[in-house]
């Protein structure tokens, strides 16, 4: 168990730091931090050059939230997808992971290894952006924002599922081309599965066959396919006060939702991955 549990974790750790090092990574992240940054720059030139007032001071630290909470969302799921994407294929390219399953290691160690060092980036990323988001709001309403650090957790699972599967589906790639399309299409899709269900609602309310197959195939769709939205705490933050509590949110079932798709797109990767000839 424990030569189980070092190799895993040393693979982890290697690509935790491989990772770390890739300029891309780093540009997105230097990107948010930017733009997080930018926020609060642009919000307190507006309130210089606007009348004050309790309005002015509410609509800027509304955009600030706006502003950062996509600029998470954005650069966040950037960093997931392109690291999912790469870690498997790039080793394989680069004759590295001959090498590693020729020691004696197995092909669950070490892709166990590349998906937990896949999380640790992201985990890292997405601190460091929160972290930023989090004091820039406590400068300007002197208010814990304890429900942006709720939003954070929820994101983290949102990402988790995208690299889950973008992670399964570099398992069979060549190169990392393919994978971050796939990524990309996947965090698309799992923000417009909530229209499928209104595809299904207005399907229901007509009798012609085509109409009916299609509500049928957009009903199936919904619920097999992960629905990012549920995830996003956007409007709370926005809207509600910053150390509110979550409402209308039942965060154990989001994170068990999260991790039953993660676990899904782990395994179909692992399967994947067994069968390659390597």
């Amino acid at each position: 168990m424990m030569d189980f549990t070092r190799a895993f974790w040393s693979i982890a750790v290697y690509t935790w730091r491989e990772g770390m090092r890739k300029k891309t990574l780093i540009g997105f992240l230097i990107l948010s931090i930017l733009v997080i940054f930018g926020a609060s720059f642009m919000t307190a030139f507006l309130a210089e050059t606007t009348l004050g007032g309790a309005e002015t001071t509410d609509t800027s630290i509304k955009l600030i939230k706006d502003i950062c909470v996509t600029a998470i969302s954005i650069f966040g799921v950037l960093i997931t997808i392109f690291i999912s994407a790469s870690v498997v294929p790039n080793e394989v390219e680069n004759k590295v992971v001959y090498t590693v399953l020729s020691k004696p290691v197995r092909r669950f160690q070490y892709l166990l290894g590349k998906f937990v060092g896949v999380q640790l980036i992201v985990i890292l990323n997405l601190v460091l952006m929160g972290a930023l988001f989090f004091f820039a709001l406590y400068l300007k309403e002197r208010i814990w924002p304890t429900l942006l650090l709720w939003s954070i957790l929820l994101t983290y699972f949102e990402f988790l599922i995208v690299s889950s599967f973008t992670f399964a589906i570099s398992c069979a790639a060549s190169s990392s081309v393919l994978p971050t399309i796939a990524g990309l299409f996947i965090y698309i899709t799992g923000n417009l599965t909530e229209y499928l269900k209104d595809v299904y609602d207005r399907a229901g309310q007509t009798n012609q066959f085509i109409d009916v197959m299609i509500g049928k195939i957009a009903y199936y769709l919904y619920q097999i396919l992960p629905n990012l939205q549920n995830f996003s705490l956007k409007n709370h933050i926005l809207y509600r006060q910053p150390n509110d509590p979550p409402t209308d949110v039942m965060i154990p079932n989001l994170i068990i939702y999260g991790v039953v798709y993660a676990l899904a797109g782990y395994i179909i990767g692992y399967w994947i991955f067994r069968r390659r000839e390597l």
